[in-house]
């Protein structure tokens, strides 16, 4: 089982567009409405893949209802955490050419209790999980400390623990020694204070990043591909992708493929790759089945190459 927390789940709303015109009236071609939060969509694609997964959610009010019920319809098993607060709704702009305009609430503010409820919820279902994956930022009223809380507790009970998170959170949690961390190309630079330029200065971020704590680290470098460097060596994957249509939840897509395939090494790698690759060309965010993955367009390699430009230069 793999178990998921969210702490700031949102019911998502995504449109697809012709093209976005600001001022002017835009008529959609197509909507859908889905779970959304980096830790549900891991859920969401681990379920996909007829494995069980376990959910934990702070949620409140309609919308929270309704996260927990189109959840529920997806096979997934949801431990919510009841708030005061009313769970957030995000809206997407799909356009044809793949880009895409997010607008994201800021969420409920929790109390002292209510982050404890939370903490606890976890330590009920840990036991039984084989990975704790935590995921996306922290609503108001969790400190940046939260999530280096959540690892040491877990770690206590035994669980390993991949994070994927981003600035003061992940910085803090490193001391804790997380078994993951999944940072994008962005997420990387940030963390370390400086531009990436290269597949090369991605992979001596990394590095640092376990110098600060990591076990591993999975970067997204988008559209050129994923980076896997652990103790036992660094990987480079990547996969010709068709079309991107929709890039929300890409990356949860990779973490779920990667935890699901064991959390380590390159085949693991390769199922990071194949999911992301496969999450992309689907709209929205829904999440690839087994059908939608296709492992004969990765490439996985050793041979990491350290000169090649990101398309997207970090910073």
């Amino acid at each position: 089982m793999i178990l998921t927390i969210t702490p700031n789940p949102s019911l998502d709303r995504t449109y697809e567009v012709p093209a976005l015109d600001r001022g002017e009236v835009l008529r959609a071609t197509a909507e859908r409405m889905d779970p959304g939060g980096k830790g549900v969509n891991v859920s969401r694609a681990v379920a996909a893949a007829a494995r069980r997964t376990v959910a934990v959610l702070p949620l409140g009010g309609a919308p929270g209802a309704l996260v927990a019920e189109l959840l529920a319809g997806q096979g997934i098993e949801v431990a919510p955490v009841p708030v005061a607060g009313a769970t957030r709704s995000n809206i997407a702009l799909a356009e044809p050419d793949g880009t895409l305009t997010k607008i994201n609430a800021p969420g409920p503010e929790l109390t002292a209790a209510e982050s404890e409820s939370l903490l606890s919820t976890i330590r009920t279902h840990a036991g039984a999980a084989a990975w704790i994956a935590c995921c996306g930022s922290l609503p108001r009223g969790l400190a940046p400390e939260w999530y280096a809380e959540l690892v040491a507790r877990a770690h206590r009970a035994g669980a390993r623990i991949a994070l994927d998170t981003s600035g003061p959170s992940l910085l803090a949690a490193l001391r804790e020694r997380p078994d993951v961390v999944k940072p994008n190309a962005e997420e990387l630079a940030q963390a370390v204070g400086r531009p990436l330029a290269t597949v090369g200065d991605a992979v001596k971020a990394a590095e640092e990043l376990r110098t600060y704590g990591a076990g591993s680290v999975l970067a997204s470098l988008g559209a050129d591909g994923q980076l896997l460097v652990s103790g036992t060596g660094t990987y480079f994957g990547s996969a010709a992708v068709a079309a991107v249509r929709s890039n929300v939840g890409a990356g949860d897509a990779s973490l779920a493929g990667f935890l699901a395939a064991g959390g380590e090494g390159p085949a693991a790698l390769a199922s990071a790759v194949a999911h992301g690759a496969a999450a992309v060309q689907l709209p929205g965010s829904v999440m690839p089945s087994p059908a939608d993955l296709d492992p004969s367009a990765v490439t996985v390699t050793a041979d990491v190459p350290l000169d090649r430009p990101l398309t997207e230069p970090a910073s």
